[in-house]
């Protein structure tokens, strides 16, 4: 078994954990793990083909280890998912209350992976419903086509599919996954692009609009400005956090505008180490297409 391996130095703190837990897709997620000790495994379609990538804290820097046939991109470019081409600084306020965020996120960085597609499918798959419901899906669809992923990894692990494997999956695996038709053809839809070259076109996709776009964005070319419109829960955490109450969509803009260009980067801080708003009524339900 091929095994590449090098250690990078990050000239800041890096808080690994924090920089890419927005890649990890529920429990149970087969592409991707956190181990007992403290590293992180990923499992990635890389341009050279399917391989894993470890990410591990040591005292030199950061050891980024692969395998398969695309472990050594991994390897390379492994700095970029954990941050190095983000820049902190770059949001610049006197706003206290995101002062007051900046100094607790000590460490985190925008990840950027370099695959748009990987980060587009999921997204995707999460439009408008719980977290639940779509992870569910990404479980079932990955571990049915997905490949088992390189290296000495749970069985359970998978990378996940290229997009003509996603274009050729059949209506009723779909079905099974609990995802209904509008997604599945979304997602079929979206193999018509080549998105690793466009990641600025993703809207010309039917079905993929600015909150669709905007996740995809952050994750896969580390977006600091990307803002996911159309959320049922970020408005709330940005306005309860910023403002001292929920807001909505439109009221979020107005909050973010003093930082044009560093928004997302904002919006992630809201989330991570903002203020959630008390909930109020009955959660969004799971739905199950599968009965149906």
């Amino acid at each position: 078994m091929n095994e590449v391996s090098r250690v990078w130095v990050p000239p800041w703190v890096l808080d690994i954990r924090g920089t890419v837990e927005c890649l990890h897709r529920g429990s149970g997620d087969p592409a991707m793990r956190y181990a007992p000790d403290g590293s992180v495994w990923r499992a990635s379609h890389t341009p050279d083909g399917p391989g894993t990538l470890r990410l591990l804290a040591v005292p030199e820097g950061v050891r980024g280890t692969g395998w398969g046939p695309g472990g050594p991109w991994l390897v390379e470019h492994f700095p970029e998912l954990i941050g190095a081409l983000d820049d902190p600084e770059e949001l610049r306020t006197d706003d206290p209350v995101v002062n007051g965020l900046v100094h607790r996120a000590r460490g985190f960085r925008i990840c950027r992976t370099g695959r748009v597609w990987e980060a587009l499918v999921p997204a995707i798959l999460e439009q408008k419903v719980v977290g639940t419901e779509a992870f569910r899906a990404w479980r079932y669809l990955l571990r049915r086509f997905g490949e088992p992923a390189p290296g000495p990894v749970a069985a359970s692990m998978r990378v996940p599919p290229p997009p003509q494997v996603w274009a050729q999956i059949p209506s009723w695996e779909w079905h099974r996954s609990g995802i209904e038709p509008v997604r599945m053809r979304t997602i079929r839809g979206a193999t018509s692009m080549d998105v690793e070259r466009h990641p600025d076109k993703l809207t010309v996709l039917r079905g993929v609009g600015p909150w669709t776009a905007a996740e995809t964005r952050m994750r896969a070319v580390g977006d600091p400005d990307a803002v996911p419109v159309g959320d049922f829960h970020i408005p709330r955490v940005v306005g309860q956090t910023l403002a001292g109450s929920p807001v909505d969509d439109a009221g979020m803009l107005e909050l973010l505008e003093p930082f044009a260009g560093q928004r997302g980067r904002v919006v992630r801080l809201c989330v991570r180490y903002g203020e959630w708003p008390q909930r109020k009524g009955p959660r969004m339900s799971v739905r199950d297409y599968r009965s149906l």
